[in-house]
């Protein structure tokens, strides 16, 4: 009966992205755009957790020189943000349908010079990103444009045909896909190749995994992956984040993260506060890029009101 009820649900999933990548690509920015006011207006769950993210990090995000934000109230950033996400989604399923081809020509790519800095290397290359922009379109339009399949770290669908045409999507644009069930070894695997290894590093983890940092103004849980790949295996780790300026992204990739940390508990705290920060910026500087919907500081007393 599980099979059934798994077939039906691909059947659905193949069949509404299908009818949404019919839109003209034309009309993908206001298709988006509806589509994630329907959203906000129809997910007042995620709706609420998005506007407390806000509410509890805008006065420390307002504090930073990064801030140029002119959206004053955490209810028009989360709206924003919604846009964002259904302006991705209707991106998304183009993509799927192998109609993405002006989306990813659009993609503007800035800091080549970091990435071909730290290919010449020869250790290999975490990408080290969030919840920003479109990250999904941002993996494979940068394989694509660069010539550099990604090996990007992912959640296996509990519904395995739904997984298969997710998996599909991705492997048609030459990006590969690393399960988190051994994760660990595969990541050094594609590593010692000179690889590019994508993680998406900016949830919330539980405390065996992680370290606790200050984030956005409050306490969270920070993955220690990036930091323990980069102790054992050497590899040159580069925060990249995407951002929308207008109908277009924009990934950018920035020199990178270096870490010195002692190996302590303290020190191991350190090197990841070090890579958080990046995340942190970036969120700062296009706050309604962001994924607030996630509850981020959950397990280190999160408040919901």
């Amino acid at each position: 009966m599980k099979r059934v009820s798994w077939a039906l649900q691909a059947a659905f999933y193949y069949l509404f992205t299908l009818m949404i990548s019919c839109i003209p690509a034309s009309l993908v920015p206001a298709s988006g755009r509806l589509a994630g006011l329907c959203l906000f207006g129809l997910l007042p769950v995620r709706r609420k957790v998005a506007i407390d993210n806000i509410r509890q990090a805008l006065p420390y995000m307002q504090q930073s020189l990064e801030w140029t934000c002119t959206l004053q109230s955490p209810e028009e950033i989360a709206r924003n943000t919604f846009i964002n996400l259904g302006i991705s989604l209707v991106e998304t399923c183009r993509l799927y349908h192998g109609k993405g081809g002006n989306l990813i020509d659009s993609v503007e790519i800035r800091g080549r010079e970091h990435y071909e800095a730290a290919k010449a290397r020869g250790k290999g290359i975490i990408f080290l990103t969030g919840h920003c922009g479109n990250w999904e379109l941002g993996a494979l339009a940068f394989s694509h444009k660069m010539n550099a399949p990604v090996s990007v770290v992912a959640r296996r669908q509990n519904n395995p045909y739904l997984n298969t045409m997710v998996e599909k999507m991705r492997i048609q644009y030459q990006n590969r896909i690393i399960y988190k069930d051994n994760a660990l070894r595969n990541m050094i695997s594609v590593i010692r190749k000179e690889g590019v290894v994508g993680l998406l590093i900016d949830q919330a983890v539980f405390p065996e995994e992680g370290a606790l940092i200050p984030f956005l103004g409050r306490t969270a849980w920070a993955s220690k992956v990036p930091v323990v790949l980069a102790r054992k295996t050497g590899v040159v780790v580069l925060p990249i984040f995407t951002h929308r300026e207008g109908q277009r992204l924009v990934i950018t990739i920035n020199p990178p993260c270096v870490f010195d940390g002692t190996d302590t508990d303290e020190g191991m705290a350190a090197d990841v506060k070090r890579y958080s920060e990046y995340i942190e910026r970036s969120i700062i500087a296009h706050p309604t890029d962001w994924y607030w919907v996630h509850r981020r500081w959950k397990r280190a007393g999160e408040r919901i009101e």
